[in-house]
C-alpha cells in the first residue's frame, strides 16, 4: 500500500517522480503529491515546493501542468489513508512549520499521539490529521536543538527521530539546508535505492526504477541511506557506516508494461502458462520431457534431513496466499501423510499457537512485505521452528528472515488482484508435497513419476483453458449483475472455491462467498434466490454425485448455475451428461489428476472475475481500497 519515489541527479525530478509514481498505482492510493527541491546550480536560493492532490495522478498532473517545480532533488508518494481521510492537506509529503524539511512515509507510526502531545507542548501547531506529519516536525525538532553540530546534522537529526518512533515505515526525507541529499530509512514496510550514473533513486518497489536501471540496495530493518548525485551511503541506526552489495534485477522493462493487454490482470492472467513453466522446470533438472527418472530438487533445502525430522507442518499466509495454503495442506496429506495446520496469518499470533521444535513451518506472500505474515514468521523463530518461506520477490523481508526461500518465478505482478503469484505458490507446494512423500517412503516411484509428469502437462493445459476466455466473456456478460454469488467444492474443489470469491469481491464488488458444499444446507442456502449465481466445482470425481446432490438444491430454489469440471475420459460423457441436467453453463479443464486440478480451474475464475469488474465499469487492476502490498496490521 502507498509507493514511495525519490530523486538525485542531474534531471529534473518532477518528471522523474510522476513516471515513477504512475509505476507504482497498482499498489493501491487515493492521493499523490511530490515535493522538490528547488536552488541554483551553486545550490543557492534553495527551497522546498510541494504539489499534492486528492485522487488519482492525473489529478496531480493536471495541477502541474502549468505549476510544476523545477528541481534536481525530490520525492513523491502515492497514499492510502490509514489516519485521515483522503483529502489535500492529508496527502504527502508532509513538511515541518517552516516549510524547511519535508517527508514521505509508508506504514503507521503507532505512537504518534504521544508524539504529537510531546510537539504541541513544544509549541508546533499541526495542519493535518497524519501521523507522517509528526515525523517531519520531530526531525525539524532535533535539527533546531542540534547542540554539537558536526557533518551531518540532517542525517544525525533523523537518527534522533527515528529512535523515537514505534511501528513500521519507509522515509523519504528531503531539507532545504542539504539540496546535495535525499536520506531513505526503512523499518517494516518495504524501501529500494535504485543506483545510476550521476543519479540515484528510491522507490517503494522495482517497477518504478526499471526505466532507470536495474541495480539496486534493499534495503533492510532499520538501515538509512544517503543519497547524492555520485554515490551512495550506507548506515545502520546507531549512524555507523556500513558496506552492501548491490543486487541487479534481471525484470525487463517490458516485463512490467501491459504489452498490448487492456489491463495489468489480463497480462498476468495470459502469463501463467509461462509462469508456471519457469518456477517448474528448474526444480526438474531443466525441465526434462518425460517423467520417468526425474527427481524434484530443492538445492536451498537439506529436505531429506526436514523429512526425517517434520512432525507436522504448519502453513501461515494472507488472502490470497492463503488460500494456496489450504491447497497447500490437502497436497501435503495427499501425498506426504503428514498432519498440517493452516492459519490466516493475521490470526496466529495473537491466538497463543502450540510449537513444536519438529514443525516444519512454511511462510507464503506474495509481496514478501505482509506485515501479519511476518509477524507469525518472527513469532515462529523465537520458538525455534524451521520456517521457509515461499515468495516472488527477491530481496524482500521475508525472504530475508526466513531460514530458506523458495522463489516463485512469476516475474513482476502489478495488478493488486494476485493471479500469477498465487498459481506459481501452488506449484511450489505440489513439488515440495510430492518430494516429501517420496522421502518418507509414502509415496512411491510409480506415483512420484506420475505426479511430475501431471505437473508437467499443466503450462500446455493452462495455455488451454485461455483459449476458451470469449466464453468466459459471453458468461460474464449475462452474469456480472447478479446480487450474490455462491462457490461450491469439496476437498481440492473447496480450496479452490475461497480463491475464486475472493477474486470476485476483490475487483468486482460482488458479495460472492465460499462454502464447503456439503456446508450449504446448514445454513447458507437460506440466501440462495433468483438472484444468485452458484458456481460448482466437480473436479473431483470420486465425488461427483454428491455435489450434483447440492448443485439440484440451489436450482429448485431459482438460482443459476455454473459448473466447472473436467472434460470426459477416454470417450465416457457419463458425468458430462449428468452435469447438462443441472447446470445452465459448464466449462471443462483438461483431463488432470485431482490434486491438480486448482492450478486450471482457477484460471477460469480469474478470467470470470476480470470480464465480470469490466462489465461493471470497474479498473480491475485498482480495486478500491485494496493495496498490493498490505505493509500493515
Amino acid at each position: 500500500m502507498c509507493g514511495i519515489a525519490g530523486y538525485t541527479g542531474y534531471q529534473e525530478a518532477t518528471s522523474i517522480l510522476l513516471a515513477a509514481l504512475k509505476k507504482l498505482e497498482y499498489r493501491g492510493y487515493d492521493s499523490a503529491g511530490i515535493a522538490v527541491l528547488s536552488a541554483a546550480p551553486d545550490f543557492s536560493g534553495a527551497n522546498i515546493e510541494v504539489r499534492k492532490t486528492k485522487g488519482p495522478l492525473s489529478a496531480l498532473e493536471a495541477a502541474l501542468e502549468n505549476n510544476a517545480p523545477a528541481g534536481k532533488l525530490g520525492i513523491g508518494h502515492t497514499r492510502w489513508a490509514t489516519h485521515g481521510e483522503p483529502s489535500d492537506i492529508n496527502s504527502h509529503p508532509h513538511t515541518d512549520v517552516s516549510g524547511s524539511i519535508a517527508v514521505v512515509h509508508n506504514g503507521i507510526i503507532e505512537n504518534y499521539a504521544h508524539l504529537k502531545s510531546f510537539l504541541r507542548e513544544r509549541g508546533v501547531v499541526f495542519r493535518s490529521e497524519t501521523d507522517t506529519e509528526v515525523i517531519a516536525h520531530l526531525i525539524d525538532h532535533y535539527y533546531q536543538n542540534d547542540k554539537h553540530p558536526r557533518s551531518d546534522p540532517l542525517l544525525r537529526a533523523t537518527l534522533q527521530a527515528i529512535s523515537k518512533l514505534e511501528g513500521s515505515y519507509a522515509l523519504g526525507v528531503i531539507a532545504r539546508d542539504f539540496p546535495d541529499r535525499l536520506i531513505a530509512v526503512r523499518k517494516d514496510s518495504p524501501l529500494i535505492v535504485g543506483l545510476g550514473k550521476n543519479e540515484n533513486f528510491i522507490a517503494s518497489d522495482a517497477p518504478a526504477l526499471l526505466a532507470y536501471t536495474r541495480d539496486v540496495y534493499f534495503l533492510r530493518d532499520n538501515e538509512i541511506a544517503v543519497l547524492y548525485n555520485d554515490h551512495v551511503d550506507m548506515y545502520n541506526n546507531s549512524g555507523e557506516k556500513i558496506l552492501r552489495e548491490s543486487q541487479h534485477i534481471d525484470w525487463d522493462v517490458e516485463s512490467a508494461e501491459k504489452a498490448g493487454f487492456a489491463h495489468f490482470m489480463l497480462k498476468e492472467i495470459h502469463e501463467q502458462p509461462k509462469a508456471l513453466r519457469d518456477t517448474l522446470n528448474p526444480r526438474l533438472g531443466g525441465g526434462i520431457n518425460t517423467a520417468a527418472n526425474v527427481q524434484i530438487h530443492f538445492d536451498e533445502l537439506d529436505l531429506p534431513a526436514l523429512s526425517a525430522q517434520a512432525k507436522r507442518i504448519v502453513i501461515t499466509a494472507c488472502g490470497t496466499a492463503y488460500h494456496a495454503g489450504v491447497v497447500g495442506k490437502y497436497a501435503f496429506e495427499h501425498f506426504a501423510r503428514l498432519p498440517v495446520e493452516t492459519d490466516i496469518a493475521s490470526e496466529y499470533r495473537y491466538r497463543d499457537p502450540l510449537f513444536d521444535k519438529n514443525d516444519l513451518f512454511i511462510i507464503i506472500s506474495q509481496s514478501g512485505e505482509t506485515a501479519d505474515t511476518l509477524a507469525a514468521l518472527r513469532l515462529a523463530k523465537e520458538h525455534g521452528a524451521k520456517v521457509i518461506a515461499i515468495t516472488n520477490a527477491v530481496g524482500s523481508t521475508i525472504s530475508r528472515e526466513a531460514d530458506t526461500v523458495l522463489y516463485t518465478r512469476a516475474g513482476p505482478e502489478i495488478a493488486v488482484a494476485s493471479t500469477k503469484a498465487f498459481t506459481t505458490q501452488l506449484m511450489c507446494l505440489y513439488l515440495l508435497a510430492l518430494e516429501l512423500g517420496r522421502l518418507r517412503g509414502v509415496l512411491g516411484p510409480e506415483r512420484y513419476a506420475e505426479g511430475i509428469a501431471g505437473l508437467q502437462k499443466i503450462p500446455e493445459n493452462a495455455a488451454k483453458i485461455l483459449e476458451h476466455k470469449e466464453a468466459v466473456q459471453r458468461y460474464a456478460a449475462r452474469q456480472f449483475n447478479k446480487k450474490k454469488v455462491f462457490f461450491l467444492g469439496r476437498l481440492f474443489d473447496y480450496a479452490v472455491s475461497m480463491e475464486s470469491a475472493l477474486k470476485l469481491k476483490e475487483i468486482s464488488y460482488t458479495h460472492s462467498e465460499s462454502f464447503a458444499a456439503g456446508e450449504l444446507k446448514h445454513g447458507p442456502i437460506a440466501l440462495v434466490d433468483k438472484d444468485t449465481l452458484v458456481v460448482t466445482f466437480a473436479t473431483q470425481e470420486t465425488l461427483f454425485s454428491k455435489i450434483t446432490s447440492n448443485v439440484r438444491e440451489v436450482l429448485s430454489r431459482g438460482a443459476a448455475s455454473l459448473i466447472v469440471m473436467q472434460e470426459p475420459d477416454g470417450g465416457s460423457t457419463t458425468f458430462l451428461e449428468a452435469a447438462k441436467t443441472i447446470a445452465d453453463e459448464i466449462w471443462t479443464i483438461p483431463r488432470t489428476a485431482a490434486p491438480f486440478t486448482p492450478l486450471l480451474t482457477v484460471i477460469y475464475m480469474q478470467l470470470f472475475a476480470y470480464y465480470c469488474s469490466v462489465s461493471r465499469g470497474n479498473d480491475p487492476d485498482k480495486p478500491r481500497n485494496l493495496a498490493k502490498s498490505v505493509t500493515v496490521e
